[in-house]
């Protein structure tokens, strides 16, 4: 098959994230990357990263009458980059019955715009940079990359939350995020892909995955990407009755519920700080730094535990994502304590972030691997237009 280009689209209501790649015979070649960032619905900051040049343009470079689409369009022409032959979107939600990327039809697009109950934080930016590139580029074909379609195929019993039928029945489920990241680690695994599994995806937003035999079992988010353990802004799970407490005693509303277990909350809440390497950096002398941090390795080394058990023993633990990735502190206070699931981790490998972290005799594999969601949402959508 030919090769082709594809751009990468990851929309929110701060900033529009791309990236740019070639695809076909072999050849995953990243040409460039990117975001505008926006403020009040403003660009504020246009950054690209092409293999031969880096542009940023802030203030007033930038046209105020660029749409950020338009704005990336135009650096892209004059960077002499090619043109896409398709757009891939990272959508944050499919609700119940999108399992699996898919092209981005008229009917489609009317149903995106019944699931924003499911993600009003999220599906709306995302929905309208569906009809930019529609009104701006209107010949090229577009995938719907869903972030809950790696967990729909879970067993019920992982997606059941303790209600009413008829709350099912109206698509109150666990759905899990972060889902494009696991498909991405998944594959590159490959033929060393384990039966037991359990990926932590570690960034500002959190989460953790048990995969048996290839298939999602269990995850840590649910209904919404506030669930789980906590995060960096975000509470994770909380007893039903603060909500009640703060509904009825505190009388807030759901604006300020939204606004505190999603924006208030999580590492932040706790010493103020939501930054991962600021608190590591600070531990030493700020008591609510210090706190926050082993809250946080508390709470992975609980889910680890649980999501072993669920899985009936552990093959391969997977860290990715930003601090996943790179803060060393993190995974080895995680897994100290875990030794009785087989976990040892090797202090120079993890201080170094070696692909495999765990000691020669740990009985499970620990491993780092980079993950990357631009490259997956290229290749589905390779995959399904070409």
């Amino acid at each position: 098959m030919a090769s082709h280009v594809i751009l990468c689209l990851n929309s929110g209501s701060s900033s529009l994230k791309f990236a740019l790649y070639r695809i076909g015979h072999g050849e995953e070649l990243l040409l460039a990357q990117g975001a505008a960032e926006l403020s009040d619905g403003q660009i504020t900051r246009l950054w690209i990263h092409s293999a031969h040049e880096k542009v940023e343009k802030t203030g007033s470079e930038i046209s105020s009458a660029s749409t950020p689409l338009y704005a990336l369009a135009v650096e892209l022409k004059r960077l002499r980059l090619p043109h896409p032959d398709a757009v891939g979107h990272r959508l944050v939600h499919g609700g119940p019955h999108h399992g699996s990327p898919e092209r981005i039809t008229d009917t489609l697009f009317d149903e995106l715009g019944s699931l924003i109950p499911f993600a009003p934080l999220h599906l709306p930016d995302e929905i309208a940079s569906i009809e930019a590139v529609t009104s701006n580029f209107p010949s090229l074909p577009q995938v719907a990359c869903f972030d809950t379609a790696f967990h729909r195929s879970m067993p019920e019993v992982a997606q059941r939350f303790a209600l009413p039928r008829a709350f099912w029945n109206e698509g109150i489920r666990r759905y899990g995020f972060h889902g494009i990241s696991y498909e991405y680690i998944v594959r590159t695994l490959g033929a060393n892909l384990p039966s037991r599994l359990i990926i932590a995806h570690l960034g500002n937003g959190a989460s953790m995955a048990a995969v048996k035999d290839g298939n999602p079992l269990d995850t840590t988010m649910g209904f919404t990407p506030a669930g789980g353990f906590m995060m960096g802004t975000r509470s994770g799970d909380l007893d039903p009755g603060i909500i009640l407490y703060l509904l009825n005693q505190r009388h807030f509303d759901a604006h300020k519920l939204v606004d505190l277990v999603n924006h208030k909350s999580g590492l932040l809440g706790v010493s103020g700080i939501s930054d991962m390497r600021m608190l590591l950096e600070r531990r030493d002398t700020a008591p609510d730094a210090a706190l926050a941090v082993q809250m946080f390795c508390y709470q992975l080394r609980k889910q680890i535990g649980a999501f072993t058990a669920a899985l009936g023993g552990l093959d391969l633990l997977v860290f990715t994502g930003g601090i996943g990735e790179r803060a060393a502190p993190v995974r080895w206070e995680t897994c100290n304590g875990l030794e009785h699931l087989g976990i040892n981790l090797e202090r120079e490998r993890n201080q170094a972030n070696a692909d495999v972290i765990s000691s020669d005799d740990s009985h499970c594999l620990v491993r780092v691997i980079p993950t990357n969601e631009d490259l997956m949402i290229a290749r589905h959508t390779y995959e399904l237009i070409f």
